[in-house]
């Protein structure tokens, strides 16, 4: 594929994005879990810590900016950029976009140097794992890692979103081992992650036996790939298979249900669906690691690094007011405990 035809893409996503109606699915599944309010938390709010150690990195809260682009095109420059002063200033994770594009147009190198203005905080690559299985791999896996001055990388699952994009890569036979070499041949930090339809028990089993440690479930429930690529579709030319399988997929928080019994041999990250600082917690409750979220920051860091900070502290400020309204005043309390479950619906 050409670097113009991919870069067109990257600009055609945010657009979609920032505009289409639908996109964001808001189909709200964490409120089928509900919490145990404590109306005398016996703790001080002054003193509640949401802070946590992975990867060797010291976080504020489990925040983890989800991957959203990169290219060459100076707004996609501006929005990394934003992000990555953002993530560095309140002290969050960060993905960037698919590093897919560098190897068809070295230009798009420049929107990728995000570890120049995030020295300090968790910074991960990425690029779609079906590439392994065409012109990519573990030295293209090394490179984008280096390019963004990683601490791993995200090897992404996106089958339903391959198949409604009309360029799409969909043989995905003998993929996992693929990974599994990866995770071998890399010195580095290796997540397994879909784009929003969720990870089964079937799909976890399988990339254990690879040997991965990190899988992020990207669950339904929020933004909708399958929808956005509807929308890419040239022309009314009748295919709505994009939105026949809008909503296709495992609801984030019962990926995360499903997969806990894994949790001994893995660690999870929940992302997918996740509108709150609510949300977050009922994540992490869950057995999620880090939570990552996208879309609620696709604008803000189109205008500032300023506006982003507000976002990501908005965020912050619901996770510690439920942590406060739970009585729990650390995030190791708060990992996998979930006798704070009062009611769930899954």
């Amino acid at each position: 594929m050409s670097d113009d035809t991919i870069n067109t893409r990257k600009t055609e996503h945010i657009n979609i994005v920032d505009k289409a109606h639908g996109i964001d699915r808001k189909k709200a599944y964490f409120d089928l879990i509900r919490l145990h309010h404590r109306a005398l938390p016996e703790i001080d709010y002054s003193g509640v810590d949401p802070s946590l150690s992975i990867m060797g990195k010291q976080l504020s809260f489990p925040l983890l900016i989800s991957s959203m682009t990169g290219g060459e095109n100076s707004l996609i420059e501006k929005i990394n950029m934003n992000l990555a002063l953002a993530a560095q200033e309140t002290n969050v994770a960060m993905a960037a976009g698919s590093l897919r594009v560098i190897f068809d147009n070295p230009k798009a190198e420049k929107s990728f140097h995000i570890r120049q203005y995030a020295p300090d905080t968790l910074l991960f690559s990425n690029i779609g794992a079906i590439q392994l299985n065409c012109e990519l791999n573990t030295e293209s896996c090394k490179k984008a890692i280096d390019v963004v001055g990683a601490d791993g990388i995200f090897l992404h699952l996106n089958p339903l979103q391959e198949v409604i994009q009309p360029e799409g890569d969909t043989n995905f036979r003998g993929l996992a081992d693929k990974i599994g070499n990866v995770v071998r041949e890399l010195d580095s930090n290796v997540i397994v992650k879909e784009v929003g339809s969720g990870m089964s028990c079937s799909d976890v089993e399988l990339l254990i036996s690879q040997n991965v440690k990190y899988i992020d479930v990207a669950g339904s429930g929020g933004t909708s790939w399958s929808r956005i690529e509807h929308f890419r579709q040239p022309g009314d030319d009748g295919n709505s298979l994009g939105i026949t399988f809008e909503d296709w997929g495992i609801p984030t928080p019962e990926s995360l249900i499903q997969l806990n019994k894994y949790k001994d041999k893995i660690t999870l990250f929940g992302s997918g669906g996740l509108r709150n600082g609510i949300d977050m917690v009922k994540a992490v409750i869950l057995g999620a690691s880090l939570c990552g979220i996208a879309s609620p920051f696709l604008r803000p860091a189109m205008n500032s690094c300023e506006d982003v900070i507000k976002v990501i502290e908005q965020f912050k400020l619901e996770f510690k007011t439920t942590m406060f309204l739970l009585g729990i005043d650390n995030f190791k309390d708060l990992m996998g405990n979930q006798s704070l479950i009062s009611q769930s619906y899954y």
